[in-house]
Order: structure tokens, then C-alpha cells, then sequence
């Protein structure tokens, strides 16, 4: 059975994927945390496909993912960005869970635990706040123009908040702390799909 968009909500709450995974073999969960995050807590039975390599690879994914897709990050927004991507090529039917991984745990779902990682969206809220504090403390004690520094990460989080992008985690997911032995190539993504096949 084909699922159209009509069918399948675009956004969907940890118990409908608790639901739907009692229910659907065919369901895929597909996790577009960096490594790192992966690595730290993950759904049973997700596959890893970071976003950049779902992104840079939409075309590909598309083709491997089944009729019941579930996109998850550590909030919603790496995985909207996801669904948006593979929509784009022509899978229209992918939904997102709302609050992301940490909601499904909470929510008493099957998830696999390891070694503990701040989420990515944590740390750009450590970073962003960090160089707002030190521009501000700076223009106070060292230069009033220290304080454009501040001023400039609040232009940077009211345009990534209107493009729903965010640039300062772009740059963090590649920190060395934000990756995994087992980061997966395209390749090997696409690979694991293929076994579920």
C-alpha cells in the first residue's frame, strides 16, 4: 500500500510513531542527528543519515526510503529541513516527530543509549551566549565596540530564525567533539537502507 500525502500528517507526536511502529514493517525512522547525538541516544531500529549527507544526497535517499517515512533530529527542526529536502525531489509522504528523539524517550519509546553528548542545538545556545557576554562585558571594560560582536550574533539568530538555518550549527556539527567513529559516508547510509529493502 502507497501512502499519499493526504494520508500521512506532516508532523506527528511520539505516540502516533509508537503507533505506527507496532503496526507498519515498512516504517523507516530516519535519524539526521550528527554523530555525536546519534552515537548518544537514538530510536531502536533508526537509520543514521546526517542531514548533510541526506541533503547533499536527496535524490539517492528518496529512491531507498520505503512507503512510511519518519524523519527525526533532536527537535523537529534538522528533520523539517530533511522532509523539505526529500519533498523537493519527490517524496512527499515523509513525516517529522514533534520534539524530536528526547521526546520519544520520554514518551516511554525503545531507545538505545551511549555515551552522552550535548545536543547540537545546546551548543550553539552555549555559543551564542558566550560571545554575547563576552562582546558585552568587553565593550564594558575594554571597548564600546566590543559590543558590535553581540550585536552581530543577534543579527545572526534573527536570520536564522526567519531562514530556519542555522549557520553557527553547520559549523559546529563538524567539531571534532560533534563526530562519531562510526559517521556514516553515503555509501554506507544508503547501504543500510538497501538491507531493509
Amino acid at each position: 500500500m502507497t501512502n499519499t500525502v493526504e494520508s500521512t500528517p506532516r508532523t506527528i507526536d511520539a505516540a502516533t510513531l509508537k503507533t505506527w511502529q507496532d503496526r507498519h514493517d515498512e516504517l523507516m525512522v530516519i535519524d539526521v542527528r550528527s554523530g555525536a547525538e546519534f552515537d548518544s541516544l537514538h530510536i531502536k531500529g533508526s537509520y543514521h543519515v546526517p542531514l548533510g549527507l541526506l541533503s547533499e544526497h536527496a535524490v539517492e535517499f528518496a529512491e531507498k526510503l520505503g512507503t512510511r517515512v519518519v524523519l527525526v533530529c533532536q527537535s523537529g527542526n534538522r528533520a523539517e529541513q530533511a522532509r523539505k529536502h526529500l519533498d523537493a525531489v519527490g517524496l512527499a509522504g515523509a513525516s517529522v516527530l514533534a520534539g524530536g528523539v528526547p521526546a520519544y524517550a520520554s514518551a516511554g519509546g525503545t531507545v538505545v543509549r551511549g555515551k552522552n553528548t550535548w545536543a547540537l542545538e545546546r551548543q550553539v545556545r552555549m555559543t551564542a551566549g558566550s560571545i554575547v557576554l563576552a562582546g558585552v562585558l568587553g565593550s564594558k571594560f575594554i571597548s564600546p565596540k566590543l559590543g558590535l560582536v553581540a550585536g552581530g550574533i543577534g543579527a545572526g539568530l534573527t536570520f536564522s530564525a526567519a531562514t530556519n538555518s542555522c549557520a553557527m550549527g553547520k559549523m559546529l556539527s563538524v567539531m571534532p567533539w560533534n563526530r562519531s567513529a562510526n559517521e556514516p559516508t553515503a555509501h554506507q547510509a544508503l547501504q543500510s537502507l538497501n538491507a531493509q529493502a
